[in-house]
C-alpha cells in the first residue's frame, strides 16, 4: 500500500478500535449543525437553482436528499449539490494553516452515502471526523496554493478517506477509494484569482462529488491507479512535493465556525469594523488597515478586490467587507447583492483606504487573525485591534452560539430542531436528520 495512504487507513481503523474522546464528538457534530445552516441560508441561491434545473431530476440504485426538498437524487449529484450549498455563502468552518480551507466540505458526501446506505449516526459522525483529521493534516503538511493548485484538492482526498471508513472497505478497497477519488480530481488555483464566478463557491462540493463515485465504484471491486502518492507520476512527483502525514492532534479542536459570512482572514477585521461603526462619530475621512501577507494575497491585492462585480469576489475582498461594515452594519448573506456591489458610499470608502502588511501581525498568522482598523473621521480617530474573532478556535462557539447564527439564518423553530437532532446524532441516523431539514418551509 502507498504510505500515505497507509497511514490514513492505519487512522481509520484506530477510529473503529477506539473512536473520538467526547470532546471531539461534540465539536463534529456542533460543525455538521453549521453546515446545515450555512446551507440553509444558500438554497435560493442563483447557483443552487441553477443546479437543480440541470441535474435534476436524477436517480439510481441509491438515492439521497436533495437538501430542503422532498427531492432525491444520485449521491453524487446530491452531494454536489448539498456540498454547494454548505459552501456557497463562505459561512463555514475554516482551518488555518499552510493552506487555509473549510473542512465541513466533508459534511454533505458523509450525510449522502450515510443516508443512501441507512448507517446510524455514531459511524456518520466517526466518517466526518477521519475526513476532518485527513484534511486538516494535509492542509498543516503542506500548500499547495502557490504551486498553482487548489486546496479543495486535499477535500478529494479527505473526503474519499471518510467515505472509506463510512463504508469500512477492506485496505484493497480503501486504497482503490482515495486513489480513484484524488487521480482526477486535481483542481487548479485559476479558480480564486482575478475575479471570481459562481464556481468558487462549488468547486469544493464537485471535488467531494467525485470522491463520492470513487467510493461507490471502490466498492464494487473497481481499482484505481497506484501508488496514487508516491508514484512515478503521482501526487508526490505532480502537485506537491514529498510530505509527511501527521495524524496524531485532534485537529478538529482547531477549526473556527465562522461568525460572518466572509472569507476567513476577514473575520477579525470585519469584527474591527463593527466595532468602530458603533461608536464612531462624524463622516470617514480615512481608513488604514494593518494586515498580514496570507490576508493580503488572497483577499486584498487583486485590483478586481476594489470595484468586485460578483457576490465571490465581494465576500473575498476585505477592501469591501470593511466598506460595507462602516456603512451598514455586519454582513449578512445578502451583504453582496448587487445593489450593495454598486453602493456608492461603499466604493467611496473603498477608496479612501490602505492596506498595509506588518511584520508583527505576520509573525502571529495563523496562530491568531491579527487586523488593526483606524477610522478618522471629521470628528476624531477611532481604532481597533483584534487578534482572536468570535468562533476561532481561542474563542470557540458553544452551542447556544450556534443556536443563534442558525437563527439568524433559517429562523428559532428550524434552529432548534436541527441543533436538537444533531447534539444526540450518536443517537440517530443522517435519514432523521435530512428529514428533519426536508420539512422546512422553503418559501421562507
Amino acid at each position: 500500500m502507498d504510505n500515505t495512504v497507509q497511514k490514513i487507513y492505519d487512522f481509520s481503523t484506530e477510529v473503529d478500535r477506539q473512536g473520538f474522546s467526547s470532546e471531539v464528538t461534540n465539536e463534529i457534530k456542533k460543525r455538521i449543525a453549521d453546515s446545515i445552516f450555512t446551507s440553509y441560508g444558500a438554497k435560493d441561491s442563483v447557483p443552487i437553482n441553477i443546479m437543480r434545473k440541470a441535474l435534476l431530476p436524477s436517480g439510481s440504485k441509491r438515492n439521497s436528499t436533495v437538501y430542503f426538498t422532498r427531492q432525491t437524487a444520485s449521491p453524487e449529484i446530491a452531494t454536489f449539490i448539498n456540498g454547494s450549498m454548505t459552501r456557497y455563502l463562505d459561512y463555514n468552518d475554516t482551518y488555518l494553516s499552510k493552506e487555509a480551507l473549510h473542512p465541513s466540505d466533508n459534511v454533505p458526501p458523509v450525510m449522502a452515502l450515510s443516508e443512501s446506505f441507512d448507517i446510524d449516526g455514531k459511524r456518520s459522525i466517526n466518517a466526518i471526523g477521519v475526513a476532518y483529521q485527513v484534511v486538516c493534516s494535509l492542509a498543516d503538511a503542506v500548500s499547495i496554493r502557490d504551486l498553482g493548485w487548489d486546496h479543495v484538492t486535499y477535500i478529494s482526498i479527505s473526503a474519499a478517506s471518510g467515505l472509506a471508513h463510512l463504508l469500512d472497505l477492506d485496505p484493497v478497497k480503501f486504497e482503490n477509494a482515495v486513489s480513484l477519488g484524488i487521480n482526477n480530481n486535481i483542481s487548479m488555483r485559476q479558480t480564486r484569482a482575478g475575479e471570481l464566478s459562481m464556481w468558487k463557491g462549488c468547486t469544493a462540493a464537485n471535488a467531494s462529488r467525485n470522491s463520492v463515485f470513487a467510493t461507490l465504484l471502490a466498492n464494487d471491486g473497481f481499482t484505481g491507479p497506484y501508488p496514487v502518492f508516491e508514484g512515478e507520476m503521482g501526487f508526490f512527483k505532480q502537485v506537491s512535493g514529498e510530505f509527511n502525514l501527521d495524524l496524531k492532534a485532534d485537529r478538529i479542536k482547531k477549526t473556527m465556525i465562522k461568525n460572518y459570512p466572509v472569507e476567513y482572514h476577514a473575520m477579525s477585521a470585519a469584527e474591527a469594523a463593527s466595532n468602530i461603526r458603533n461608536r464612531m462619530k462624524g463622516d470617514i475621512k480615512k481608513i488604514e488597515v494593518e494586515t498580514f501577507t496570507v490576508a493580503h494575497t488572497i483577499i486584498i491585492k487583486d485590483p478586481e478586490k476594489l470595484r468586485p462585480k460578483t457576490k465571490e469576489t465581494a465576500d473575498h475582498s476585505m477592501p469591501f467587507i470593511i466598506a460595507y461594515t462602516l456603512a451598514y452594519g455586519d454582513p449578512v448573506p445578502d451583504s453582496y447583492s448587487d445593489k450593495y456591489l454598486k453602493d456608492g458610499r461603499i466604493l467611496d470608502l473603498i477608496d479612501r483606504s490602505t492596506f498595509r502588511v506588518t511584520e508583527k501581525f505576520d509573525s502571529m498568522y495563523p496562530e491568531f487573525l491579527p487586523v488593526k482598523i483606524k477610522v478618522t473621521t471629521d470628528a476624531g480617530e477611532y481604532e481597533e485591534e483584534i487578534d482572536i474573532p468570535k468562533g476561532h478556535h481561542k474563542s470557540p462557539y458553544s452551542w447556544d452560539d450556534l443556536r443563534k447564527k442558525g437563527a439568524r439564518v433559517a429562523g428559532d423553530d428550524f434552529a432548534k430542531n436541527v441543533v436538537d437532532l444533531v447534539s444526540s446524532f450518536e443517537k440517530r441516523s443522517a435519514r432523521e436528520l435530512l428529514e428533519v431539514i426536508s420539512d422546512v418551509d422553503t418559501e421562507r
